[in-house]
């Protein structure tokens, strides 16, 4: 596929992204260790939104001086056939469903039915910026870094299986710094204990192989991953899920990425640079 070959930019791509946002993430997380002022806040929070959208402004930066990657963007943000909405309902299900199966699962291990509680109230807080725009921002920036150019560029040398684990890698290290910001999800979910910090890996390890079959499946539908990205950020915080389902999703979530491993295993490995 020609115009996957034009994403030819992989170094520049994941290693700028990832020292940039660093950067920004480090600045961060030294100064939501300070005395908390207004001008702290506004500075701490202005930081996380930059280091969040590096990735994203790298991509459009490299996309923007090639016409055949313009066109390839334009196409694909713009692409809304009946299979949309089919995929649509698929996000709901490995979003919201599983989640709620979770939840129900649990019951009867001795956890709180109050877990289905819509509290509407965050696990972490922001000054700047409402804490749903963040939630919302991060999942939507993300994805248009990373779909619009950076698994595409792992793809045209790779299958799709050694593209996921690859990004799996980069993934997981782009999120680290995110655990040093005081106050923030992932510094949350550290103070929590070990086994959570684990949970987020491995899940995040699992959402890279889910997300990409869906966009490769979807034909490189750019709103489908966006929405998928977005529903599971919205999940994790709209209920009163305790820590402990979540793991119970990550199962779930596992049991059924191996389903898709057998039964799409042509599209996971044959290395066709097309998906």
């Amino acid at each position: 596929m020609q115009t996957l070959q034009s994403y030819n930019k992989p170094r520049t791509f994941y290693i700028a992204s990832f020292l940039l946002s660093a950067v920004f993430f480090f600045a961060c997380a030294y100064l939501s260790h300070q005395e908390q002022t207004r001008s702290v806040l506004i500075l701490e929070n202005s930081l996380a939104i930059i280091g969040v959208s590096m990735p994203a402004l790298i991509a459009f930066r490299l996309i923007k001086k090639d016409p055949i990657l313009l066109q390839d963007l334009k196409a694909r943000v713009t692409r809304f056939d009946k299979s949309f909405w089919k995929y649509l309902l698929v996000i709901l299900g490995l979003t919201f469903g599983s989640l709620l199966v979770a939840q129900l699962i649990s019951l009867p291990l001795g956890y709180s039915v109050e877990q289905f509680v819509v509290t509407g109230n965050p696990s972490f807080s922001t000054f700047l910026f409402s804490t749903w725009f963040i939630i919302v921002f991060a999942a939507i920036v993300e994805e248009l870094a990373r779909h619009s150019y950076g698994i595409d560029t792992l793809r045209r040398k790779f299958s799709l299986i050694t593209t996921n684990l690859i990004f799996a890698v980069y993934w997981v290290a782009w999120h680290l710094p995110l655990a040093t910001i005081k106050g923030y999800y992932h510094s949350n979910l550290v103070t929590e204990g070990r086994i959570y910090g684990l949970n987020f890996a491995c899940s995040a390890v699992i959402f890279v192989f889910l997300i990409n079959w869906l966009y490769y499946k979807s034909g490189r539908n750019l709103w489908i991953v966006v929405f998928f990205h977005v529903f599971a950020n919205v999940g994790n915080e709209l209920f009163s899920t305790h820590p402990d389902s979540k793991i119970i999703q990550t199962g779930l979530l596992f049991l059924f990425l191996i389903i898709l491993l057998i039964k799409d295993r042509k599209l996971f490995f044959q290395n066709n640079k097309t998906g």
